[in-house]
């Protein structure tokens, strides 16, 4: 990732963090005044949104540190680490949820439902929505995996808020008090979800997996008309901090100076289509 973005980032993480805390409180209260434990549960949700927009953000801290002898390759995978702890937050916030619905089937609840209550959770379904998206596109916009992995924990909040919505309208309207906490269980089922995503996102960037489909490299690389092959195309980390290393193979009487052009020539074509400032490594094989 480019150094300013890390800036832009942070930004983005502490605007957000202000709107989950907001949001959060808004719901815990209400949820706790008219005794529902699925806009509580809700509202827990939102608080973990905040806490991983904290985590976020010290994960940016050290992530944005440049390149050291002991770390030549610079400081992104940090960014990578507080997504798996995301990942962690939210695993546990689903199991708290579950505890707590448990208990309302023991113990039912009946919510007290007011129109006050239903215009907060309006008006927190909607600023999630507008988090969810905002971040989602600053995370494709700035090549950043903590804000992609933190969208996808806020996006559940949609669904969440909306399913809690549903819930306490029927309730209204008659149905019995154990919905309330069976929405609480689909509520966790949301959070697990989402962490079961952020962790398998994060921990094939930590395991070198893959970044782009070999293929799709060759393919461009085989239209310069000096290369005869490429074979052994790897490609790993995210797409915010690429690296890239194949081997070409060319007619052994191309001179050195045509094979070092030809090099850049394919490392300025890879740049261009998958990531300005992916790390490329081409190697020269002869022909034959």
């Amino acid at each position: 990732m480019e150094r300013n973005n890390f800036s832009k980032v942070r930004q983005v993480l502490f605007i957000i963090l202000l709107a989950n805390i907001l949001v959060a409180i808004l719901k815990i209260i209400i949820g706790s005044i008219i005794k529902s434990a699925s806009m509580t549960a809700d509202g827990f949700h939102s608080l973990a949104d905040g806490s991983s927009n904290v985590v976020g953000l010290i994960g940016i801290h050290f992530a944005s540190k440049p390149e050291d002898k002991e770390h030549p390759y610079g400081h992104n995978k940090y960014e990578t680490l507080a997504g798996l702890f995301i990942s962690v937050m939210l695993f546990f916030a689903g199991g708290k949820i579950v505890v707590d619905a448990i208990q309302r089937f023991r113990e039912p609840v009946i919510p007290e439902i007011t129109i006050e209550s239903l215009m907060v959770l309006i008006f927190t379904l909607t600023v999630n929505i507008v988090v969810s998206v905002t971040e989602y596109r600053k995370g494709k916009e700035l090549n950043s995996q903590i804000l992609i992995s933190d969208s996808m924990h806020t996006r559940s909040d949609i669904y969440i808020s909306s399913g809690v919505f549903a819930t306490l309208v029927g309730v209204k309207f008659g149905l019995p008090p154990v919905i309330d906490p069976i929405v609480s269980l689909v509520v966790a089922a949301f959070i697990f979800h989402a962490s079961y995503e952020i962790y398998k996102e994060n921990s094939n960037i930590l395991l070198d997996s893959a970044a782009i489909d070999a293929q799709d490299i060759r393919d461009l690389v085989m239209s310069f008309e000096d290369v005869k092959d490429a074979h052994k195309i790897r490609s790993r980390s995210s797409i915010n901090c690429l690296h890239i290393d194949l081997h070409i193979v060319v007619n052994p009487k191309l001179n050195v100076e045509k094979s070092h052009n030809l090099v850049h020539d394919i490392e300025d074509a890879i740049k261009a289509k998958f990531d300005k400032n992916a790390q490329v490594i081409v190697h020269v094989e002869p022909d034959g």
